[in-house]
């Protein structure tokens, strides 16, 4: 017998098989300004493998069905065991063959930080909770060459490799390596120097760690770097879950984190006992030692909240565009073509920003690197920040639909908080700055002469530069109060930044509507209160929607 009552209409079919490089105009274009053009084609090919209807279908059940962990086998021996889905494991597995994670460092060339940065933005877009240990796994670069050469030749290879492998066995025995971090404890969270993981020195020139740490993300990797104390203050320690020869090291998972959101990523607290160590860098320069992976991996939480938030706009463009009510198709709705035209400019702005960043690190420059240093925390806390209400406008725009599971903006709602808290939540990062501010006056600088490349260009930029000099010369006056304004101060260097790239990058119709509705006297407070100025048409023909 038959149970249909109704024919199902008016629904939007699957957004599948597009090419999710080619079809994002503002990343295509910022790549191509910032020295990447020449990755075009392969990261044509990345895009048409992320859009395909099976890789996301693995991103669902990678975030479906998620990590489990084991402390025990069926015998009772110890093991340690993270285990995950298939598909997780085949989404990590293209990421680390396309380069997502190294591909900057073992080609080195003009561009190549940005090509890796839209590599790591096209995996990030569609299923982000791989992107983490992804993401670690690029950042240890720039520290591990700063330990000993036997140390640095052992381990680098396997990490500039393009294998994937996530058996946990002898690592002399992989031509592969993912590596996680371990520095906050409980006692202390962003305070690293309050850590009570203590290290002492082994006869055989390697050292013995103990202690606890509250966080540590991917607890299944091969290696990490981790702050521990020593006589002469904290240091930084290389800590293989599996040591040479094939011994497990002393280092016990405790629980996997019950996160919010970022699901098919494994976050642990785990426990140091007498664990072997490699130190990397000197002595009582632990922080100095990991600090650089600390920037690539704040700039990797931009590139992050950038992805997603293309991810939202294409959804929520896709289905406007394929639906219809009162008599319209949705999109043609002006109410509704305001919403998607500012979400759109969101993510273009974020989009620029984080390619522009990206490139900064490309360039071998004094003048590069102090803007780096400024620019990759100012938009660290700004852009990450915009990700979240982003993310919630364009799951609004589905209706109902959006807020279930079986739609991909749930999942991103619940995921776009971690790259503000990851690496130095608001407050830390506001701070940081400051300090850099006050220690390295040539960021700020840099930083200016960067903004103010686009000065002339309309009374309402200038007007927003005079303010930010302003705000920056009362930090500067009051050391001591500078915190209290700190937000202010950040925030304002943030919509310079972006309004000075989209002006002097961007197409026009994108940079006059970003300063008209983010700088200009008739901003909104919501997404969809653009001015009546901007072309709310143009800028969503640049979602790529397709009908």
């Amino acid at each position: 017998m038959s149970t249909a009552t109704h024919e199902v209409t008016n629904q939007a079919p699957p957004r599948t098989g597009i090419n999710e490089f080619t079809s994002n105009p503002a990343l295509v274009e910022a790549v191509h300004r910032y020295g990447g053009g020449w990755a075009h084609d392969r990261l044509s090919d990345i895009g048409a493998l992320v859009g395909r209807a099976d890789f996301q279908r693995d991103a669902e059940l990678a975030n479906v069905f998620t990590p489990e962990f084991s402390s025990h086998d069926r015998w009772g021996h110890r093991v340690d065991e993270v285990r995950f889905h298939p598909a997780y494991h085949r989404i990590f597995g293209d990421a680390i063959s396309h380069g997502a994670h190294t591909s900057c460092w073992s080609g080195s060339r003009e561009g190549a930080h940005v090509a890796r940065a839209a590599t790591f933005m096209a995996f990030a877009q569609i299923e982000p909770g791989h992107a983490c240990p992804v993401s670690m796994t690029h950042a240890v670069v720039p520290s591990l060459r700063l330990a000993s050469p036997e140390v640095a030749e052992f381990w680098l290879p396997k990490v500039l490799s393009t294998s994937y492998d996530p058996e946990l066995r002898d690592p002399a025995t992989k031509d592969s390596a993912v590596f996680g971090m371990a520095m906050t404890e409980k006692q202390g969270g962003s305070d690293v120097r309050a850590n009570t993981t203590h290290a002492v020195p082994a006869s055989d020139g390697t050292w013995r760690l103990t202690g606890h740490k509250w966080f540590c993300s991917a607890p299944q990797s091969d290696a990490f770097l981790v702050l521990a104390q020593t006589p002469e203050g904290l240091s930084c320690f290389l800590v293989p879950r599996v040591l040479p020869g094939g011994e497990r090291n002393g280092f016990f998972i405790q629980r996997l984190k019950n996160k919010l959101g970022n699901k098919s990523n494994a976050s642990s607290e785990i426990e140091l006992v007498d664990a072997s160590g490699w130190l990397v860098g000197e002595p009582g320069r632990g922080v100095r030692t990991i600090i650089e992976m600390v920037n690539q991996t704040r700039l990797d939480c931009i590139l992050g909240s950038a992805a997603g938030m293309r991810q939202s706009v294409a959804e929520a463009s896709w289905h406007v565009a394929h639906r219809q009510a009162f008599g319209a198709t949705l999109v043609d709705q002006p109410a509704m073509t305001a919403v998607i035209a500012d979400l759109q400019l969101e993510a273009e702005a974020a989009t620029w920003t984080a390619i522009r960043a990206s490139a900064a690190f490309d360039a071998d420059d004094d003048e590069s690197a102090a803007f780096a240093r400024l620019a990759t925390a100012v938009a660290k806390y700004w852009v990450c920040k915009r990700g979240p209400h982003h993310a919630y406008e364009a799951l609004e725009c589905l209706g109902g639909n959006g807020y279930t599971e079986d739609f991909p903006l749930a999942r991103r709602y619940r995921e776009q908080p971690v790259m503000a808290v990851w690496e130095g939540s608001g407050n830390v990062i506001a701070l940081d700055v400051l300090r850099a501010m006050a220690r390295e006056p040539q960021a700020v600088d840099a930083f200016v002469r960067e903004v103010g490349h686009a000065a002339g260009h309309s009374t309402t930029f200038d007007a927003h530069l005079k303010q930010l000099h302003a705000l920056l010369g009362e930090a500067a006056a009051d050391p001591q109060a500078a915190p209290r304004i700190a937000r202010r101060v950040i925030e304002s260097m943030a919509l310079a930044l972006q309004a000075s790239i989209l002006i002097r990058e961007a197409p026009a119709v994108v940079a006059d509507a970003f300063v008209a509705a983010r700088l200009g006297e008739d901003r909104g407070m919501e997404y969809g209160t653009l001015p009546a100025t901007v072309d709310a048409a143009a800028l969503v023909a640049r979602t790529g929607i397709e009908r």
